[in-house]
């Protein structure tokens, strides 16, 4: 599968998540755009919505944030309005992303989303965790015929079930789920990694991940398990603030993140046991059979005069059953390899 022109199934998709991560600033974004690809990110990712399309200005009790986490206490149209992108960024900012050589696309939150962004040609979406219940909005991004990828972080098995069979009526396969902990942050205790495995089992789909906890560990371990895509939250300077900036990565963190998650791709490589040239060599030093005594002419050869030790130039260990017993055809001086043509 390709997002753009990256082919996942090569190498894992880094998303960085800009998110609520511009002080309101467009240069600051540009700059985070910027600071992104030089720390080794594939994709930059924004989020499209106002804080008219994704909720309404209530104050009553139902739109308060009440659960345990780091926007307790605020109302959803407050905190939205501080958090939001607005729409006309949006074509600059991808622009700018393309000249640096990155992947931009978006979550949407509502079909004017979709619609504002298919006029921005983006070449994939994301749905995010809390809108994967939204069955008509999953139906009108896959639609599209472009690449899906919801995190899964507040579903069940039932409800994730009904979001790809909701892409699959469009006829769309080109599915990601993502494993993700909904919690901001999250603890690593909490990953249930092998729960991606288990996605791509029972839905026959790509796997990724959308990440919240602090650090690297989490990204690096989910390659090992298959991941595709890797998403985490980028900031510029966490001294920008705002609401996602406490569990988002810096440059030089999201840097320690892309080196680590290409060195266990390197060093996942693939199924091989072919014996190059070092390793032909290296086998020089391993065990074989050799005469550990001097034996003369016809002689038995006998588990005290042969053994199985270091270098590898005799025959190999497996064969001592077969030669003990019988005798030398010569004499055979103390550290010389034992072979076939020695032995009657």
């Amino acid at each position: 599968m390709y997002i753009s022109d990256f082919n996942i199934s090569k190498q894992a998709l880094i998303i960085a998540e800009l998110s609520a991560n511009h002080g309101n600033d467009i240069n600051v974004a540009k700059e985070t755009i910027k600071a992104a690809k030089e720390s080794g990110a594939n994709a930059i990712k924004l989020q499209t919505y106002t804080p008219d399309t994704i909720t309404i200005d209530c104050k009553n009790d139902y739109f308060k944030i009440q659960s345990e986490t780091i926007w307790d206490d605020n109302y959803l149209y407050d905190l939205y309005k501080e958090a939001y992108m607005p729409w006309e960024w949006h074509e600059e900012l991808m622009n700018y992303a393309k000249e640096l050589g990155l992947i931009c696309f978006s979550s949407p939150f509502d079909k004017s989303a979709v619609d504002f962004l298919e006029d921005l040609n983006v070449p994939a979406y994301k749905v995010a965790s809390f809108e994967i219940t939204d069955i008509p909005l999953i139906e009108y991004i896959a639609s599209q015929g472009k690449p899906v990828i919801i995190s899964t972080g507040i579903a069940t098995l039932g409800e994730i079930d009904d979001a790809v069979q909701a892409c699959r009526r469009m006829n769309n396969e080109q599915i990601i789920l993502l494993k993700c902990t909904s919690a901001y942050p999250a603890k690593i205790e909490d990953a249930n990694l092998l729960t991606m495995q288990n996605l791509k089992e029972t839905f026959n789909v790509e796997i990724g991940l959308s990440d919240h906890t602090f650090g690297a560990t989490v990204p690096i371990i989910s390659v090992s398990l298959g991941a595709k895509i890797i998403e985490k939250h980028f900031i510029l300077d966490k001294s920008i603030g705002g609401p996602d900036s406490s569990f988002s990565l810096d440059k030089d963190e999201f840097k320690v993140l892309v080196d680590s998650v290409r060195d266990a791709e390197k060093a996942l490589g693939n199924v091989d046991y072919e014996l190059d040239e070092k390793k032909m060599k290296s086998r020089e030093l391993s065990r074989s059979l050799f005469v550990v005594e001097d034996v003369e002419k016809g002689e038995t050869l006998t588990e005290s005069n042969v053994r199985s030790i270091r270098p590898g130039h005799g025959m190999k260990p497996k064969y001592i059953d077969s030669v003990i017993g019988k005798k030398a055809k010569d004499d055979i001086s103390r550290g010389k390899p034992l072979t076939w043509d020695i032995v009657e």
